[in-house]
């Protein structure tokens, strides 16, 4: 009786994984209103230096005015108007006058952090990715010792905190010290969130049920981060709503079980018992005690013959086998390389000949079908296969795209451009989706929040270069299209030199892991193998299991009777 089957008696695919996932959508919401809060409070809008002369007149009319200074115009600071006719200023514009996009009076509006105090924000927007990666390795290795449950709440609560505090902020160094605060939140309320979920799952709601609700979620997000702010009208009511989205989350500890498969890690097996009793409760099964019991017996037995005490495992246990450390590294490596090309571009909506508010929420549309097709495609093909068609297509794409950039006429057709990089949205966001959820299936549950977080600190690491790589386009049209096909293609070789997930019981703990996979070929698609076979396929420690008793003892297999 292990986990796996004393978690269907009591409902792997009941009320309670529903509720999970239902949860698990709200948390993408709020991470993505969260994390787009950042570029929405910064949002600079048309302005120029006041002077009293202009009052009274259009934007357009002080448009044509300030025109004949080019791109420095926003700065200088007229000293007489007289007609057509206009004088500079030696002295230093103090005030501006600012043409409010849709009526939205954003943070640098505001506090007038424009032209010789631009450097303000963008001192801020650096604060909050550093706490990101902060918050990333600091809640992962919470989330392993403290509980899923605890860091999840955690997490969301410095999200509160940032967001509320920002709203106070009237200088360079509270606003710096509060957005840090707040990208603490910016990764981990999501992947902690992401974890327990999948660990309470059945294989068949791993897939089409988390994708689609991941995607609708998302583009919810997208979509509604944006229109809010316009709403609203103004950066601290915004984000004052984003803060009380993440406050909710605290609600999680009377509703979310901790995760059972992380409690039995930390030898605590009668709260993994506790848990389970609840979740079967919830979702109306009857388990006897004798199957509890059952499962009692094999979690000591389990834990007698483990060489390795869980409950002290770290991230560097990940690199001390051979094979599991194989898997880490081509975790880290795939995921590094689809980070860095899901950033770029998803941020890479200048330069297609539309507006760039428009042209976001046209990439915002695009991630409900990419969620639909790779639960679809998960359930046919498994993961591995999936994650491999995807970064194949997206990279082809990609190189096509980068062909069609090396001719003039090409840069200036919309059409043309919008064909090539909707799709390519749309495969990106199925590339960058699966490869978490893959990643996160290959771990072992007594690492899984820790290595899960240096996975996504190696790919924050990846993703800062993707602003340079978008600059790159402004000297060569194609060069950021011909090196993300580059950076795609080799993801998807990574991805075939990795074990197949789907309909296979994921690895608890460190032996499982090294034994999970090994020996698999790297055409060992979930499509082209018997099911029957493989799919209970228990790792190399179930074998030794099999044949001792709940006291830990051997026992002697009986030898069959002769034929007669």
């Amino acid at each position: 009786m292990d986990f796996e089957k004393i978690l269907e008696k009591c409902g792997n695919a009941g009320r309670y994984q529903y509720l999970m996932i239902l949860l698990l959508g709200y948390v993408a919401f709020t991470t993505t209103v969260h994390y787009y809060s950042q570029n929405i409070i910064g949002f600079v809008p048309q302005h120029w230096c006041h002077h009293e002369a202009l009052e009274n007149r259009s934007f357009e009319e002080i448009s044509k005015i300030y025109a004949p200074f080019g791109k420095d115009a926003s700065c200088i600071k007229l000293d007489t108007i007289d007609g057509d006719k206009v004088t500079v200023s030696n002295e230093t514009c103090r005030r501006w006058m600012y043409n409010y996009d849709y009526g939205f009076r954003s943070m640098n509006a505001e506090l007038n952090w424009v032209c010789q105090d631009a450097y303000k924000a963008r001192i801020g927007q650096s604060l909050f990715f550093i706490g990101s990666l902060m918050g990333t390795f600091t809640f992962g290795m919470l989330g392993d010792k403290i509980g899923r449950v605890k860091a999840v709440i955690l997490a969301n609560q410095c999200g509160f905190v940032g967001d509320f505090l920002t709203t106070y902020a009237t200088n360079l160094v509270h606003f710096a010290i509060f957005r840090c605060i707040s990208g603490l939140a910016a990764t981990a309320n999501y992947y902690l969130m992401f974890i327990l979920v999948l660990e309470y799952l059945a294989p068949k709601l791993r897939n089409l049920a988390i994708s689609g609700t991941l995607g609708i979620c998302f583009c919810l997000g997208a979509l509604v981060a944006p229109w809010l702010s316009v709403l609203l009208g103004n950066w601290r009511i915004y984000l004052t709503c984003s803060a009380l989205l993440q406050l909710v989350v605290a609600l999680f500890y009377f509703v979310v079980q901790e995760s059972a498969q992380w409690l039995i890690t930390r030898t605590n097996v009668e709260g993994a018992i506790a848990r389970l009793k609840h979740i079967a409760h919830f979702n109306g099964r009857e388990v006897t005690a004798s199957e509890f019991e059952a499962f009692r017996r094999h979690c000591i037995v389990k834990r007698k013959l483990s060489n390795q005490p869980e409950a002290t495992a770290g991230f560097l246990d990940l690199l001390r086998t051979p094979n599991l450390r194989r898997t880490s590294l081509l975790v880290v490596m795939t995921f590094m390389l689809t980070s860095l090309s899901f950033n770029t571009i998803s941020r890479n909506v200048e330069g297609l000949g539309m507006s760039p508010f428009v042209v976001f929420s046209l990439f915002a549309m695009a991630v409900p079908p990419s969620g639909l097709i790779q639960g679809l495609l998960q359930s046919r093909v498994g993961r591995k296969a999936t994650a491999f068609l995807a970064m194949l297509c997206t990279g082809v794409l990609s190189c096509a795209l980068g062909v069609a950039l090396s001719s003039e006429g090409a840069q200036h057709n919309v059409t043309l451009l919008l064909s090539f990089a909707l799709p390519m949205r749309l495969g990106i966001s199925m590339c960058y989706t699966v490869t978490s959820q893959f990643s996160s299936e290959l771990l072992p549950t007594c690492v899984r929040s820790r290595g899960i977080a240096a996975v996504h600190l190696a790919a924050a690491g990846a993703s800062f270069l993707s602003p340079y790589l978008i600059h790159l386009g402004t000297k060569l049209a194609a060069a950021p299209s011909l090196i993300l096909a580059l950076l795609l293609l080799s993801a998807s070789v990574c991805t075939l030199l990795l074990p197949e997930t789907n309909n296979r019981k994921l690895p608890i703990t460190l032996a499982d892991g090294e034994a999970f996979g090994k020996g698999e070929s790297i055409w060992a698609f979930d499509c082209w193998r018997r099911h029957d076979d493989d799919v209970s396929k228990e790792p190399a420690e179930e074998i030794k299991l099999n044949q001792l008793n709940g006291n830990g003892q051997s026992v002697s297999k009986p030898e069959p009777e002769p034929e007669v």
